[in-house]
């Protein structure tokens, strides 16, 4: 019997002051969730309802393509994370037990899960295997933020498969993008399917899954020709540089007192930034000194530069600028660096451009990248909003929150965990990986951010946390509380989630309540409608009324609700 009576539903009028996203109002509005710590949610009743809800259509998908559940620990052997690699990452919360054995929090269970197949699988018979779980995760999170969306501690499902080659690799993948285009589907979220960086997680290929909103943390490139990427691993081709300077038979040295910036040098010489050659003096791990340069109107992509670089780097202290550039920062260039030199390929075919001079106060004009200075050609800048796509169509940029992820891990957790099968011919080879991700509270929080009003969440039908509010207006004892309560069986008797509002309140506290809460259909039973021999029903999605005949009101709302986003 869910009654709001005796319902723990505490809903509030005022929102966190900390609450930026809409979807951490709601949540706590609505009285779906509750903060006790950074990064520290409890999920209410009617929040970890429309939970359950979201985790339900996820396994029932995984089920369909063949995959098993299962559930690993959260608490693990730190020895795992240090054969992967993994050990020294910020964000895992690593502890001692009273023994002194170094455990980690696991924030995901690829080393788990390897260790097992490493001791089990044994034959290219037993492949391939695809199994998965819903459990916490630990995430030592530097910046919790927008409720839900960033935490400490969260529930993740992460499904696995097991191959014998890249072809099953490659069929596994498939069947999970079938599954998981169907979830997102099934969940009513508008949602994109974009190439991605395979991050710590490491492997050959990766995608992520986007629900598109304002709060979103992340950006994705998209274009009308159905290119869909996130930022930080999208190419597209530049927009063209308008008032490029002529080019010159070689450079010409010019002096630029004070201008280290390209603004500066752009209004002392007359020239659009594009035409200026941006350095950025780095220091690469196990490389040394190298100096990137990109133009002057765009912008750095670190994921794209630590790709190009296959390591890690970091910008070059004033000093080492000195020392090992041979420059005075705010007047590096390319020609006659002293350090290996990498370009972006936006910067490829241009003539007549500006670049530093290493010497204080002087640039270099008529700059021809290939002729004046020798590069290894990359892709290292950001994709900017009317660039264009592969496709040949403008790129646009939203926001855009991750609600999935998928990745060819290939070989990145088999051989370091000792994970190997016999073929046929009995010789031994390594077990092809993938990993797949949904994070079921981040849909939750992608539903409200999509779907509310200045009332409230107006969720999709199949996560709602219930399919049906009934408010009676009735009080103990009166007609309209007696239809109600009879009422209230006959829904639920047709196979319908119901909440029941049979507070002693007034009809505005329950109708604004109710609102707030946001079920996808609100019933309401009052004297007048009884008296009309009918039954008064909101659409919360638009806020649609109607009515339907009393005599029957249990199955004409079911019918209705099935046609309900």
């Amino acid at each position: 019997m869910t009654r709001l009576s005796r319902y723990f539903l505490p809903t509030t009028r005022e929102a966190p002051a900390d609450a930026e996203a809409a979807s951490h109002r709601l949540l706590v509005r609505a009285g779906l969730a509750r903060q006790l710590g950074a990064g520290m949610w409890t999920w209410l009743p009617a929040g970890w309802r429309a939970h359950r809800k979201v985790e339900q259509i996820i396994r029932e998908e995984l089920d369909a393509i063949g995959a098993a559940e299962v559930l690993m620990p959260v608490l693990q052997p730190a020895e795992l994370w240090k054969r992967s690699g993994r050990y020294d990452i910020d964000e895992v919360f690593k502890l001692r037990d009273r023994r002194g054995a170094e455990l980690v929090l696991a924030m995901t269970h690829e080393e788990n899960l390897t260790w097992h197949i490493a001791r089990e699988v044994r034959s290219y018979r037993d492949l391939p295997k695809l199994l998965y779980h819903f459990q916490t995760k630990e995430r030592d999170e530097p910046r919790p933020r927008a409720g839900v969306l960033r935490t400490r501690e969260f529930i993740m499902k992460d499904s696995y498969s097991f191959d014998r080659d890249l072809e099953g690799l490659d069929r596994s993948y498939e069947l999970h993008i079938e599954a998981y285009d169907h979830i997102f589907d099934r969940s009513g979220l508008e949602w994109y399917r974009v190439e991605s960086d395979v991050g710590m997680m490491g492997g050959l290929g990766a995608h992520e899954y986007m629900a598109p909103c304002a709060a979103g943390e992340n950006e994705v490139a998209l274009s009308e020709a159905g290119y869909a990427a996130n930022v930080e691993v999208a190419s597209a081709t530049p927009q063209p540089i308008d008032g490029l300077p002529e080019p010159l038979p070689e450079p010409r040295p010019v002096e630029t007192p004070g201008a280290t910036t390209i603004d500066a040098v752009s209004r002392m010489l007359g020239v659009p930034a594009g035409a200026l050659i941006k350095a950025f003096p780095l220091f690469v791990d196990g490389r040394g000194p190298a100096l990137v340069v990109i133009r002057g109107d765009h912008r750095l992509n670190e994921v794209k530069l630590r790709n190009a670089l296959g390591a890690a780097a970091r910008p070059a202290e004033p000093e080492e600028v000195r020392e090992n550039f041979g420059a005075e920062g705010g007047f590096i260039g390319p020609v006659r660096a002293q350090v290996e030199v990498l370009a972006d390929e936006a910067l490829r075919g241009l003539s007549g451009l500006v670049a530093g001079g290493n010497e204080p106060d002087v640039h270099l004009v008529g700059v021809e990248p290939g002729r004046d200075f020798k590069a290894t050609w990359v892709d290292v800048r950001r994709v900017e909003p009317g660039d264009t796509c592969p496709n040949g169509a403008t790129i646009r940029i939203e926001p855009a929150i991750e609600v999935g992820n998928i990745f060819k891990l290939g070989l990145r957790y088999s051989e370091p965990l000792g994970a190997h099968y016999l073929d046929e011919e009995g010789r031994e080879q390594p077990i092809w990986m993938g990993s797949y991700g949904i994070g079921p509270a981040r849909i939750v929080a992608a539903a409200i951010e999509q779907f509310h009003d200045e009332h409230g969440i107006a969720w999709p039908r199949s996560v709602a946390p219930f399919d049906v509010e009934l408010v009676t207006l009735g009080r103990q004892g009166e007609e309209a509380r007696r239809v109600a309560d009879v009422l209230y069986e006959q829904l639920r008797g047709v196979g319908l989630d119901v909440l029941y509002d049979d507070r002693e309140m007034s009809a505005g506290e329950k109708f604004a309540d109710a609102e707030l809460l946001g079920c996808p259909l609100r019933l309401t039973v009052g004297r007048r409608s009884i008296e009309a021999g009918e039954v008064d029903v909101q659409i919360r999605r638009g806020r649609e009324k109607r009515s339907v005949p009393l005599d029957g009101a249990a199955e004409a709302a079911a019918d209705l609700f099935y046609t309900l986003p």
